[in-house]
C-alpha cells in the first residue's frame, strides 16, 4: 500500500514464501531497491539480465523498464520505490554508481534490521513517518556505498540480445521486424525470438511495444507542443487510433489523460 501521503513519495511491499511461477515486466517513475531475502530469480533490466540469489539487492533507476523471472520454488523479498528527489542528491548520485546488483554477505544482518524498521514505520504512517523513511532509507543506501559490492552477476549487454534490445531502443520509431533484425544479427527469427524470449522474458514485438509507450508517456508528459497523433507516429505507431488502444490497456487511461496527470498506475515485481 502506498503511504498516506498526497505526494505518494514512498512505496513499501513485502512477499513472504511466494510459491509458484511469477514474471511482472514494468518501469515507473520511482527508483527501486528490491532486496532478495531468500530465493532466486532472473531480472532483466535495460539490456541485461541478472541472476539474483539471497542476499542481493537490486537497483533500478527511475524509468527503467525491468522484468523479473520466477521459477517455480518460494522466494521472500522486500521492495521499496521512492521518488529520486526523496533522498539526498548525493546519496543518490552514489548509489546510481553502483551498478544494477548489489551483493556483500557482511551486511546482510544490518539490512534485516533496516529493512525492519523501514516496514514499521511504513505501517506505522503517522505525520512524522515520511521523515522517518527517508532516514532509515538513506542509512540502508549509505551502508550499501561504503561497503564493497562483492557480486556483479549480469549476463552481458553484448551479446545478440543485448545487442537487439540497444537496437530497439534505438530505432523503435522506425519500422522495426524480427526479420530485419534478425539478418542484422545472422541468426535466424525463430532462434533470435527464442532466445530474446528466454534472456528477457519479453517477447519481442512486446518489449518493442512497451518500449513505444514508455518513450511516448513521457513525451505526452514533457513536450506539450505535439499532438497525441503526432507523438504516436514518432513513437512508431502508424495508427493514432491503435496508439491509443494499446496505450489504455497498459495504463488504464488514455494518451489524453496521461497527459492532463489523471491516474498512475504501479506494477511491482
Amino acid at each position: 500500500m502506498p503511504l498516506n501521503s498526497d505526494k505518494r513519495d514512498y512505496y513499501f511491499d513485502k512477499r513472504e514464501n511466494v510459491k509458484g511461477s511469477i514474471a511482472t515486466e514494468h518501469y515507473h517513475s520511482e527508483f527501486e531497491l528490491y532486496y532478495m531475502k531468500d530465493g532466486n530469480c532472473n531480472y532483466f533490466i535495460e539490456d541485461r539480465s541478472y541472476d539474483v540469489a539471497s542476499g542481493d539487492i537490486i537497483l533500478i533507476p527511475a524509468g527503467t523498464i525491468h522484468r523479473t523471472n520466477y521459477g517455480s520454488k518460494p522466494h521472500s523479498r522486500h521492495l521499496i520505490n521512492f521518488t529520486e528527489d526523496f533522498i539526498s542528491a548525493d546519496i543518490l548520485s552514489a548509489t546510481l554508481e553502483l551498478g544494477c546488483i548489489y551483493s556483500n554477505k557482511k551486511l546482510l544482518s544490518y539490512i534485516d534490521s533496516v529493512f525492519a524498521m523501514i516496514e514499521a514505520e511504513y505501517l506505522k504512517n503517522d505525520a512524522l513517518s515520511i521523515h522517518a523513511l527517508k532516514t532509515h532509507t538513506e542509512q540502508l543506501l549509505l551502508a550499501l556505498i561504503r561497503n564493497e559490492n562483492d557480486k556483479i552477476n549480469e549476463n552481458g549487454g553484448d551479446s545478440i540480445v543485448g545487442k537487439t534490445v540497444r537496437y530497439i531502443q534505438e530505432n523503435y520509431m522506425n519500422d522495426v521486424k524480427l526479420s530485419d533484425v534478425s539478418r542484422l544479427m545472422n541468426v535466424s527469427a525463430e532462434h533470435l525470438s527464442r532466445i530474446f524470449k528466454k534472456d528477457t522474458g519479453f517477447g519481442f514485438n512486446e518489449y518493442l511495444t512497451l518500449y513505444r509507450l514508455k518513450t511516448a508517456e513521457n513525451m505526452l508528459v514533457n513536450e506539450l507542443d505535439k499532438r497525441v497523433g503526432e507523438i504516436a507516429y514518432s513513437c512508431g505507431f502508424n495508427d493514432s487510433n491503435y496508439f491509443s488502444y494499446k496505450f489504455k490497456i497498459r495504463y488504464g487511461i488514455s494518451p489524453k489523460e496521461a497527459r492532463n496527470g489523471v491516474g498512475k498506475s504501479r506494477k511491482n515485481g
